[in-house]
């Protein structure tokens, strides 16, 4: 039981609120759902966020949200995946979720021949020790919200004006800055498979 929808260009924070009430409503005979996005130029803080990280936020606004970790920006031209799972019903614990999203993304940039690692110190995905990926994710009734999102042709510059994670500078890269061309939807495509390949049957 998974349904895939591919939203398009959305405001942060109505999506976000959509998962919210998504996630309320469910019940145990609820399909799980994967909600592929991108989002206007946005800074979000995460539950555990702190505003020092905000170095120089200029005129892009910034939002408090409910997910895991500190600092993070989305613009266009970066892929994002929401993953809107019964983990209680999928016997999934958080941490494993989180292994599985990062192993996704791994095993996706592999097809375009791009070596990735994930850190057991700092969750997300890594290529030559720039972040490519970041997870962050929220637990309620047992059921995950929020997501992942990956770098693939975007303007990077605003992540200069954040320590992104939380992590003076650490430094980030995306496919196109290694050689990849790859729409979105192709590279959403390419995830989403990883994610319901590894997902438990």
């Amino acid at each position: 039981m998974l349904e895939i929808r591919d939203l398009g260009l959305q405001d942060y924070e109505s999506t976000w609120q959509a998962m919210q009430r998504f996630t309320q409503h469910r019940d145990a005979e609820t399909a799980d759902e994967i909600w592929i996005t991108e989002h206007p130029p946005v800074y979000t803080l995460g539950l555990n966020g702190k505003r020092e990280h905000l170095l120089n936020t200029g005129t892009i606004r910034v939002i408090n949200s409910d997910r895991g970790g500190q600092v993070t920006y989305h613009g266009p031209g970066q892929l994002i995946i929401y993953t809107l799972l019964d983990i209680k019903r999928l016997n999934l614990g958080v941490r494993q979720l989180v292994t599985l999203l990062e192993q996704a993304v791994i095993v996706s940039l592999a097809q375009y021949g791009i070596i990735a690692v994930a850190r057991p110190d700092a969750p997300g995905v890594y290529v030559n020790d720039k972040k490519i990926g970041s997870i962050g994710l929220r637990i309620k009734k047992n059921c995950s919200y929020h997501g992942l999102s990956l770098n693939n042709c975007m303007d990077l510059r605003p992540f200069d004006h954040i320590n992104t994670c939380g992590y003076s500078g650490l430094e980030v890269t995306q496919l196109a800055d290694l050689g990849v061309t790859v729409s979105n939807a192709d590279l959403a495509l390419s995830v989403t498979q990883a994610i319901i390949k590894a997902l438990p049957q």
